[in-house]
């Protein structure tokens, strides 16, 4: 079992970081579609909005313990745009990062399509439609109501994820009392929970490209056609760019307002230790055998030099 373990372990760090984001991202959208199909095929009566908000905190939290030891979790293009403007993550990691995070949106709107596709047909009557009293497009994907601005939407977008941002930076700044990295995710639920309950009516609450642009595919490719992108007046790319900015802004806000105004920590202060125990063995150059016995008699000796660790939360 063990050398099948090590055959398969991913030695490319990009790749393994991918993987997490892609299996976080379809957790979070698996739970967070799987709540609006039951709550609109069965006409409210095994939910309400609630349920459906509900139901993408809990997804965020989950997808977060999965995969926050592995990638950090962002499983959102605007967290990471943001966390590379702020010089967290490198640049280089924006794209694979997004892509894999659309891909998930995108598999886990498939299964939902699955799992309640006998539900979803007998709601529509048969028929796959954007608009109308039985639409069932937005159970993947977010749409804004009926006479809403361009602008009022945009907006919208905007606030919603300036306010992710500015409430998930402190959490792991450590000049700034930080949380436990073992509340992080609830936490970051919980905001979710909060934007969900009083930024949604308007747009839908996406506050996340990957979240509406990869079930917007899945429900192109599955039959609704090429409305889901023409309908409300090409109203997709709203969903797509305003979150993007937004995350820039409420990073911005969190490090002018907050951040750059912190006494400095003391140099001698200690970090905390990784989460994954594969992350110890890399950063002290650990020998193998320290991999084998779960990490529980090995000793660590000083390390020539100080490397600095960075944890990096985020969300959907």
């Amino acid at each position: 079992m063990k050398d099948i373990k090590r055959s398969m372990r991913v030695r490319n760090p990009m790749v393994r970081e991918c993987m997490g984001e892609l299996l976080g991202t379809f957790v979070l959208m698996l739970f967070g579609c799987g709540g609006a199909a039951q709550v609109k095929t069965s006409r409210e009566t095994k939910g309400e909005y609630l349920s459906a908000n509900l139901s993408f905190s809990v997804g965020v939290m989950s997808a977060m313990y999965i995969c926050m030891g592995i990638s950090g979790a962002h499983l959102n293009p605007a967290v990471t745009l943001s966390f590379c403007s702020l010089g967290r993550v490198p640049w280089v990691k924006l794209v694979p990062y997004s892509l894999c995070q659309v891909l998930g949106a995108y598999l886990a709107s498939g299964l939902v399509f699955l799992v309640y596709y006998d539900a979803i047909m007998e709601y529509s009557g048969g028929t796959l439609t954007v608009y109308g009293p039985n639409e069932t497009a937005s159970i993947f994907a977010t749409y804004p109501i009926e006479n809403l601005s361009l602008s009022s939407s945009f907006l919208d977008q905007v606030v919603g994820t300036a306010m992710l941002l500015l409430c998930i930076l402190p959490l792991d700044d450590k000049k700034n009392r930080p949380a436990p990295s073992a509340l992080i995710p609830p936490i970051v639920a919980a905001v979710v929970l909060g934007i969900g309950m009083s930024m949604s009516s308007n747009c839908g609450g996406a506050i996340n490209p990957a979240r509406d642009l990869g079930p917007r595919l899945f429900t192109l490719t599955a039959g609704w056609g090429t409305e889901v992108f023409t309908c409300y007046n090409y109203w997709f790319w709203v969903p797509l760019t305003a979150p993007l900015l937004g995350g820039v802004v409420g990073a911005g806000m969190y490090m002018v307002l907050i951040a750059w105004h912190l006494p400095d920590l003391p140099t001698d202060l200690q970090i905390d230790p990784p989460r994954d125990p594969m992350a110890i063995v890399e950063m002290w150059n650990l020998p193998p055998a320290a991999e084998k016995e779960g990490f529980e008699d090995w000793k660590l000796s000083p390390a020539p030099e100080k490397k600095e660790l960075e944890f990096k939360t985020a969300i959907c």
